[in-house]
């Protein structure tokens, strides 16, 4: 007798043993499929976070202190955010999703409101907002009834980076000038590189040989720029370059056009989105296609951006000497080149000075490295 109820006891117990044991696994099995939940919704969360990241910076990358750039912007910002896909799915932002300051902490307004006059020259900072974003879940709903969808959204701020006074984008032609008495006025034309009439030195043309002296050099770093960082005060030793140069200087600027006469690649040397000649940096910053002042390349040609735009260095006019001659650069500036170099041994040519903060080129800022040029940035993410 005692030994059969012990052993009823026993088999009490064993049922006990496996009802606890289902019940732990199925609730191991839920935490296992809400860890899954959780990290399919990281995933899509940082995929989601970085397309607003990058939209923020396109958007932000098309500022240049006009009305048109704003315009840019939300065309960017939104383009390149609704060429993401998500979660087998894609999002959509529309212009109301972009909004711009003048200050980082905002108030972030609307693009209407950012290209108003005497605003757009002020605005520094882009904001994209994505919208709730639904996320299917599986264990979850499981667990809790009703709770099969998670919205997920994202917002990234970026904007112009503080001026720098690095630059690695830039061409070997300078502009000479008084550092005792600056003469450069934003929207005039300034002399950058001399006809055969010595206005500089006799024999100097304000040409640099950087990188070289041959005249494919020249033509090559005209039409691409100098892959070199550069800031104020560099000290270039006999580089610069005597001799008109007609023909490498003309070839080189005008690829930015999409001339290539001398033979030159659009693909290595691409031209402007705008090739229209003889219009100013104001009317080619808030130019669009089909206007009086746009003319899209031809040939099949895809055009970049600010292409016609060129940064170069300022150097003190009492230090441009005849011949090789060592030269300091005095600091960088932009300029627009609002028409083609034209045939023959050429005068003087000569660029728009732009003289307002816009986001252009390659650089940074080293503290102590020389003084800033408060009219260009970079496209930065703040946030």
């Amino acid at each position: 007798m005692r030994s059969r109820a012990k052993s009823e006891g026993r088999g009490g117990e064993r049922g006990s043993i496996l009802a606890v044991s289902a019940f732990g696994m199925l609730a191991f099995l839920l935490a296992v499929g809400l860890c899954v939940d959780i990290s399919h919704f990281y995933v899509v969360r940082a995929e989601l976070q970085n397309a607003a990241d990058a939209a923020a910076l396109a958007g932000a990358s098309a500022l240049n202190s006009k009305p048109g750039g704003i315009a840019q912007a939300t065309a960017r910002a939104t383009a390149l955010m609704n060429n993401y896909e998500f979660n087998q799915t894609g999002v959509t932002i529309g212009d109301e999703n972009v909004t711009f300051a003048v200050n980082f902490d905002g108030p972030y307004m609307n693009a209407g409101a950012a290209s108003a006059a005497g605003v757009a020259a002020n605005v520094r900072f882009v904001q994209v907002e994505v919208p709730p974003k639904p996320v299917g879940v599986f264990f979850a709903g499981l667990a809790r009834s009703g709770f099969d969808t998670a919205n997920i959204s994202a917002e990234a701020v970026a904007g112009m980076s503080v001026p720098p006074n690095v630059f690695c984008d830039w061409i070997p032609l300078s502009v000479i000038d008084d550092p005792a008495a600056p003469t450069l006025v934003p929207g005039q034309e300034y002399v950058i590189r001399g006809g055969p009439h010595g206005s500089v030195s006799p024999g100097n043309r304000q040409i640099l040989a950087i990188a070289g002296s041959g005249a494919s050099v020249v033509r090559e770093n005209l039409a691409r720029g100098i892959r070199e960082c550069a800031k104020p005060g560099d000290i270039y030793e006999k580089d610069t370059k005597p001799g008109v140069n007609a023909g490498p200087v003309r070839d080189g600027l005008n690829t930015r056009f999409g001339d290539y006469s001398a033979g030159m690649s659009w693909e290595d040397f691409p031209p402007d989105v705008n090739v229209k000649e003889g219009i100013t940096w104001e009317e080619y910053s808030n130019a669009k296609p089909g206007t009086e002042h746009w003319q899209s390349p031809g040939g099949g040609m895809v055009g970049v951006e600010n292409r016609r735009v060129v940064v170069l260095p300022i150097i003190d006019i009492n230090e441009f000497d005849n011949g090789r001659d060592t030269v300091a650069f005095w600091k960088f500036v932009a300029f627009f080149l609002k028409s083609r170099v034209p045939g023959g041994s050429g005068g003087d040519i000569t660029a728009e000075y732009i003289g307002e903060r816009f986001i252009f080129g390659t650089g940074g800022y080293i503290p102590g490295g020389g003084p800033v040029n408060p009219q260009l940035a970079q496209p930065v993410l703040y946030r």
